[in-house]
């Protein structure tokens, strides 16, 4: 395990010394990964890996950046191929596939917007005309846009919340049901605030929420087809998000509020995503995993 501390000049042992951001913001959400300062940390590299998705293909989107990027490379080191779908971040994407690639596996690009129903399944196509199967369904993108009063937001980013959140959930996986076969995994990205709520993202926490209910119910429904789905609830994680999200003050105390004093690196949930996609969590369906700082939740 790396310590943490030494990323940001602290001395390695382990203390609960708060660490802090540079005040910065984005205007365009999801934001860009390599702008960001200091840029997020998706690659472990002590973390060695062990044949587990050996000759698996993945499917993730939002894999552009953030978490999405590091489960990419998480995967990678596994030996799977991945595709990412990404909506318009071409540097950050292929900085990823760069990465990937680095570790002997290939790596799809593919671009485009998730909120309609017939490019998921263009996604789910190319995949399949590249690599020929699909074992491992990652449901990562979203978008938050946070406002004081629910009076704030507006039909628009209402529909545009629920669209890029948890439309591509059913999109997707619809697509990609023909071709997953028994031991095939699907997981989803939910989040803390489903189970803590969160005042300034109550539509946002909302479709997370969805997420485990979708979680929960396609799980029992696919569990006779040997498929199995789940999903993971990451705290506060230093992304693109959170700087096209928040204000630059905002961002500067991001992560303090856990019992860690921190947020969370990308490569930090990657091993969690590693485990439910591989045969280790061959008796686990339906289920949420917590990578959060040390919040407690009630699951």
């Amino acid at each position: 395990m790396i310590p943490m501390y030494g990323y940001y000049g602290y001395e390695t042992r382990c203390r609960q010394e708060p660490i802090t951001f540079p005040p910065q913001h984005q205007n365009v959400q999801p934001g860009l990964e390599y702008v960001m300062n200091p840029v997020p940390i998706s690659d472990n590299p002590g973390y060695r890996g062990s044949g587990k998705l050996d000759g698996k293909v993945a499917l993730i989107t939002g894999g552009d950046s953030g978490i999405g990027r590091a489960v990419a490379i998480g995967f990678a080191k596994e030996g799977a191929d991945v595709a990412i779908v990404y909506m318009y971040e071409r540097r950050d994407a292929d900085d990823t596939r760069q990465m990937v690639e680095r570790y002997g596996r290939r790596c799809l690009l593919i671009e485009g917007d998730l909120r309609r129903s017939a490019f998921s399944a263009e996604a789910v196509r190319q995949t399949i005309d590249r690599f020929g199967k699909l074992d491992v369904l990652v449901l990562n993108q979203g978008v938050q846009f946070p406002q004081r009063c629910i009076t704030d937001i507006s039909d628009e980013q209402l529909d545009d919340t629920f669209r890029t959140n948890i439309y591509p959930h059913f999109y997707m996986t619809k697509a990609a049901l023909p071709y997953l076969k028994p031991g095939s995994s699907i997981i989803s990205t939910a989040s803390v605030t489903a189970y803590r709520g969160a005042p300034l993202l109550v539509d946002y926490s909302s479709t997370k929420g969805a997420i485990v209910s979708f979680t929960r119910s396609l799980s029992l429904q696919l569990v006779c087809r040997g498929i199995r789905v789940n999903a993971v609830a990451p705290g506060p994680i230093w992304t693109p998000l959170i700087v096209s999200s928040y204000s630059a003050e905002f961002v500067r105390t991001f992560g303090l509020e856990t019992p860690m004093r921190r947020a969370g690196q990308p490569f930090e949930l990657a091993p969690t995503y590693v485990y439910l996609a591989s045969d280790d969590s061959s008796f686990v369906t339906g289920q949420v995993l917590h990578v959060n700082g040390g919040i407690i939740t009630e699951t």
